[in-house]
């Protein structure tokens, strides 16, 4: 286990395929004991999510997920709203280690914000008076989120082909803000899924090829988006622009930004701000904001 301070303050917690950047604000000694509490929270956390995850790798179905590790339970409690739909709370986990790990850091302390990334899933606090800014990238700095303490957005999340896990969908990025991090997580997962047409030029493979230990089994996975045309990038968005409208009439997400191939769509628009550049590429009733 790696548990080092960068020289620009922020704490660096790393094991296994856990990777997170922590970084708190506040009176000098109450973050140093926030990330003593994180370094202490977080060796106990790979260990106890291997433990349960042949139940982590199957899919939600009519029965709740019976789990016992308090992150395990997160993702359970991220994931039950969608379980209409193929996910399994590995859907969630880097999103419920952030919230866990965030909890961990907060337990009698006091700061003014602070925040745990987990591989660009992001846990929040935020005290009164005060904001954060956190940058969405597809392929480089494309925007910004802005969450401030009254609104209930406590978790960012990313999700899309190319990241850290499989996505049935062609997106680019889907990012999602919601009131955890967990949540937001599995609607990113779900959203990323929805950008998707049948195409000639998408190739997939079975998830099981690619990885025997996959949570998604047989199902075909994107490897590979050669050249489309138009109308069909056009499609493949909208349906994720639909999923995310979907989500958030349910109340479960509160914003997404969806980018395939340079193309941008934006639901409920306010949290987010994008550049002219992407502005200007907008299509089919996404908007901007400076």
């Amino acid at each position: 286990m790696i548990a080092a301070r960068f020289p620009d303050g922020r704490l660096h917690l790393q094991d296994g395929p856990i990777d997170l950047i922590i970084e708190a604000f506040g009176a000098a000694d109450e973050v140093t004991l926030a990330y003593r509490q994180a370094v202490d929270r977080f060796g106990d956390i790979l260990p106890t999510l291997a433990r349960e995850l042949p139940t982590l790798r199957r899919p939600v179905g009519d029965a709740y997920p019976l789990l016992q590790g308090p992150v395990a339970r997160r993702m359970a409690e991220a994931v039950w709203p969608h379980r209409a739909l193929f996910i399994t709370p590995m859907a969630a986990v880097a999103g419920a280690v952030a919230d866990e790990m965030l909890q961990a850091m907060l337990v009698g302390r006091t700061l003014d914000k602070a925040y745990v990334n987990d591989g660009g899933d992001i846990a929040v606090h935020l005290a009164p008076g005060h904001s954060l800014r956190a940058g969405i990238f597809a392929q480089a700095l494309d925007g910004a989120a802005t969450l401030t303490h009254d609104r209930p957005v406590r978790g960012i999340a990313t999700s899309g082909r190319g990241g850290r896990s499989f996505s049935l969908g062609i997106a680019d990025s889907a990012t999602v803000l919601a009131r955890t991090a967990a949540a937001a997580d599995a609607a990113a997962t779900l959203i990323a899924n929805a950008v998707d047409i049948d195409h000639p030029a998408i190739e997939r493979r079975p998830a099981r090829a690619l990885d025997p230990d996959s949570d998604l089994g047989d199902l075909p996975v994107t490897v590979a988006v050669g050249n489309l045309p138009r109308d069909a990038l056009v499609e493949a968005l909208d349906r994720g622009l639909g999923e995310a409208r979907r989500l958030r009439r349910l109340g479960l997400i509160d914003s997404a930004a969806i980018s395939l191939r340079g193309e941008w769509r934006v639901e409920h628009e306010r949290s987010v701000e994008i550049g002219h550049g992407i502005a200007r590429r907008l299509h089919g009733g996404a908007q901007s904001r400076r």
